[in-house]
């Protein structure tokens, strides 16, 4: 079992203690670490408490983290386009359609599922259900993923997406487009006041930011260089939708036949025929920079669009 001790000082009195520890230790999902502390693996001043519980200065937190437990996922022989792997990390290009890890009725078919047949050995520092997981993609968004073999490899990973040090970069296919050659859009992300599959920019969201580049301008559409400095869920997704230009083919965020009227009747043949090639969003990570937690390197791998991304951009290419 491994131990872990914090102290709070002055300037962190009066957080809620769920968050406190997700802000403080990053290797650990914010979910993972409610489990701990419903588990009783979370002490204050050597009583269990509440997630909800407001830290006090001088409070001394101990962390139980139990040893890793053989996981109910069973693993399932599921090709994997591996880009590097070594015996900390390992890079993949995950395909659209692919869950990343199982949830709720969802057991089977995942990345999860498919790491484990390929893994002798997964970081348990976010559970059974989420080995070696540091970041997600979105099932139908395609692109580069790094996962944690190590808990070292996965602290380290964690600390920089954390730090936002992590470069990760993606495509995407726009609606319209925007005036100027590159912006940022700045605007809190939280859930769907109404749709819980759905996240939305909301006043009480949290902190999101994702900068843009114009790549290539086309009739009706529009290819994007994306950065994000922050990692929610759906963020690239929601800020272009609240922007008025959704992802091409976006069936969560209004990106597929609803915006045909909203384009010249020129063009709308076109489009439907292209929305026709693809049933997803047209966005994929092409891009990740991160510095390898344990020989200090710094890595950068590349990955070209699926071939249905790939398809729409060379037709679109031809006009």
């Amino acid at each position: 079992m491994t131990v872990i001790h914090l102290k709070i000082l002055p300037q962190h009195e009066g957080q809620r203690l769920d968050r406190y520890l997700a802000d403080q230790r990053p290797e650990f999902s914010r979910s993972r670490l409610q489990k701990l502390i419903v588990e009783g693996a979370v002490c204050i001043n050597g009583k269990t408490t509440r997630s909800s519980y407001r830290v006090v200065a001088g409070d001394s937190i101990t962390i139980n983290i139990p040893p890793p437990t053989d996981s109910a996922i069973n693993p399932e022989d599921i090709p994997l386009d591996i880009f590097f792997e070594d015996d900390h990390v390992l890079v993949l290009d995950k395909p659209a359609g692919m869950i990343v890890h199982p949830a709720g009725r969802v057991t089977s078919g995942t990345l999860v599922n498919a790491l484990l047949s390929h893994c002798t050995h997964l970081s348990g520092i976010n559970g059974v259900l989420r080995p070696g997981i540091v970041h997600r993609l979105d099932k139908d968004t395609s692109g580069l993923m790094v996962v944690a073999k190590s808990d070292e490899g996965h602290r380290g990973l964690a600390t920089q997406l954390e730090a936002r040090s992590m470069d990760r970069r993606y495509l995407a296919l726009i609606w319209g487009g925007f005036e100027t050659d590159e912006g940022r859009a700045e605007a809190p992300i939280g859930r769907h006041p109404k749709d819980r599959k759905r996240m939305a920019v909301s006043q009480n969201g949290k902190f999101a930011v994702t900068r843009w580049k114009i790549k290539a301008r086309y009739d009706f559409l529009s290819l994007l260089s994306l950065a994000l400095e922050t990692g929610r869920t759906h963020q690239i997704r929601v800020h272009l939708a609240h922007l008025n230009r959704p992802v091409f083919g976006d069936p969560l965020y209004s990106g597929r036949e609803e915006r045909l009227q909203g384009i010249a009747p020129l063009f709308r043949r076109e489009a439907t025929h292209l929305l026709a090639q693809t049933n997803r969003q047209m966005l994929h990570a092409t891009q990740l920079t991160f510095v390898h937690p344990v020989t200090k390197k710094e890595m950068m791998f590349e990955a070209h669009p699926p071939e249905d991304m790939q398809n729409v951009i060379d037709i679109l290419a031809t006009q």
